[in-house]
């Protein structure tokens, strides 16, 4: 059943749902507050996420038939931030960065569609808080860049070849805006029945409707962000079993050596093409997992500071507090200051598969050496400095 009721106090006719929601939605725009719309016809869907969701593409993969459309919009976003040193989620008249817009959109047994567009940095005592950013899927599978000149990510939690769930992804695309350090990050998460992801005329569907919104995103909001071109074909997010020589790495593990004590010889990897996000895992000669290695950048990096802030059982420092040093009994970070005031870049090396990422004898020495390698490869292709890395 179509959704058609708007919880302002009651019931109200089409006529008046609409007219009453257009008043608080100007309203909103100046106040911020929180607004939920809910309608079931191609009006809804044009006004979904303050008007900038890409409808037409959202009807290209949940069809002609009836949906119900949900939306809330809520906060502001400045993308002028100040821009003398690091941006502090606040503009000079101390307006914060808050903005955080959510629809969805359901499709008559098609599948659904989840949009959230986020402004960063958020206002913080430095780091903020986590979860305030919609994570793309990872763990055992690795998230593949969109390329085609997007700074964006496409991943999925499944593994293949589960045709019953392999239908699922999310999609993610950040505007690095012109001024102040500020940016918008647009995740659009996609799941449709009767569609595998290894169907590659599929795949693009799923970034399309990711790609166009952040194209209005950043005219609606002033961003003013470099857009990549249309994305004609993505590739397929990176399983467990697809692993290969470390020594042949040429993307994401690239330069990253190999370990006689910790048994590393193999990698799985992504191509190196602009993401927020990079991976490069590692493992032993049948693939079984020893490392992970991640670079996180804009608000995943202030994200990821955010979640280790908030994990006070273990010793500090932390990321937010240092640009490297030691987590536990087996990890370490590093750190790189990137251009135009954006978030420092932040590189992660922890033990995989094991409990609490801790070995009982530890590889220091390789996994600071990993480290190193990664992190230097890696902001180098984003322009960010050399990074800071742990010392032994």
């Amino acid at each position: 059943m179509a959704l058609n009721r708007l919880r302002l106090g009651g019931r109200l006719t089409r006529r008046r749902r609409w007219g009453l929601g257009a008043a608080v939605l100007a309203l909103a725009a100046l106040t911020g507050t929180i607004v939920w719309t809910a309608g079931s016809d191609d009006r809804a869907l044009d006004a979904a996420c303050d008007g900038v969701l890409a409808a037409d593409e959202v009807r290209a993969v949940l069809g002609d038939g009836e949906i119900s459309v949900s939306n809330r919009t809520k906060g502001t976003f400045d993308a002028d931030l100040k821009a003398d040193g690091k941006s502090d989620g606040k503009n000079e008249e101390g307006v914060a960065n808050t903005l955080s817009v959510q629809c969805e959109v359901k499709g008559d047994g098609k599948g659904s569609v989840k949009v959230t567009i986020a402004g960063a940095p958020r206002p913080h005592t430095r780091y903020g808080l986590a979860g305030t950013y919609t994570s793309v899927p990872g763990g055992s599978t690795l998230a593949v860049p969109l390329g085609h000149g997007w700074s964006g990510l496409f991943g999925t939690a499944n593994e293949r070849p589960d045709g019953r769930e392999d239908g699922k992804a999310t999609t993610a695309v950040l505007l690095d805006c012109v001024k102040g350090g500020t940016s918008l990050l647009i995740t659009v998460e996609t799941e449709l029945i009767g569609v595998t992801l290894d169907d590659p005329a599929a795949r693009p569907d799923y970034v399309r409707t990711a790609t166009a919104t952040a194209e209005a995103a950043n005219d609606h909001w002033g961003c003013g962000a470099r857009l990549g071109k249309p994305v004609g074909t993505v590739g397929l997010p990176v399983n467990e079993d697809e692993y290969e020589p470390l020594l042949g790495a040429d993307g994401t593990c690239e330069g990253v050596p190999t370990a006689a004590r910790s048994a590393v010889s193999t990698a799985r990897e992504t191509a190196r093409d602009g993401a927020p996000r990079e991976s490069c895992a590692l493992g032993a000669r049948d693939g079984s997992p020893r490392y992970r290695l991640d670079a996180y950048y804009g608000p995943y990096a202030e994200e990821a500071r955010a979640e280790y802030s908030a994990d006070r059982g273990l010793d500090g420092p932390y990321p937010s507090e240092e640009p490297s040093g030691r987590l536990g009994q087996s990890a370490y970070w590093a750190s790189a200051s990137c251009p135009d005031n954006t978030e420092d870049a932040l590189f992660l090396v922890r033990a995989d598969s094991t409990k609490d990422n801790t070995r009982r004898e530890p590889d220091l020495a390789y996994e600071r050496a990993a480290l190193k390698a990664f992190a230097e490869a890696s902001a180098r292709s984003h322009g960010c400095g050399a990074p800071d890395t742990p010392g032994g």
